[in-house]
């Protein structure tokens, strides 16, 4: 049989015992059609790149299937009917990842980075290293770098009405 990935959102006001049995029913609908649910991923409730039906964050979930595709045609049908869904998609695949998702990697890492205190890797100031820069002159621009004219650099001079006067 082929395998497919199967990622819905659900709106952001269900709450996660809901999405639980929305992932309960698609799970059913493949079973009972001859298929198999192999693995079955909850993100969480993620951002949205834009606004979905005046929802700016979604419940994620992803499946991995094994089944017909008469059996995901029926999955697709029930979820394009469900009103608890914004969007799905499903994608034909070679082989299902083994292990955790790259989704839930991420969340394991950034979970990490939040106990360790998030910059450790990147120094004391964040950024793209250097820092020596602001020092030389009040935290405006680099030591070396000639004045710009602007930003009050040399106050003791007079105003240009005077000088042509």
């Amino acid at each position: 049989m082929p395998l497919y990935e199967h990622v819905f959102l659900a709106r952001q006001d269900l709450a996660q015992a809901q999405v639980d049995t929305l992932a309960e029913n698609a799970t059913k609908i493949i079973t009972d059609l001859g298929g198999k649910v192999v693995k079955t991923e909850a993100w969480g409730l993620r951002g949205l790149a834009y606004r979905i039906q005046k929802n700016r964050k979604a419940h994620y979930v992803m499946m991995d299937v094994d089944a017909p595709p008469a059996a995901l045609a029926e999955l697709e049908r029930q979820t394009g009917l469900n009103e608890d869904v914004l969007r799905f998609m499903t994608i034909k695949v070679d082989a299902h990842e083994a292990g955790p998702s790259v989704m839930m990697r991420k969340n394991d890492r950034d979970r990490e980075r939040g106990e360790r205190g998030g910059r450790d890797d990147r120094g004391p100031r964040g950024g793209f290293g250097g820092g020596d820069r602001d020092r030389d002159r009040g935290g405006f621009g680099g030591g070396d770098r000639p004045d710009r004219g602007f930003g009050g650099g040399d106050r003791d001079r007079a105003p240009r009405a005077e000088q042509e006067a």
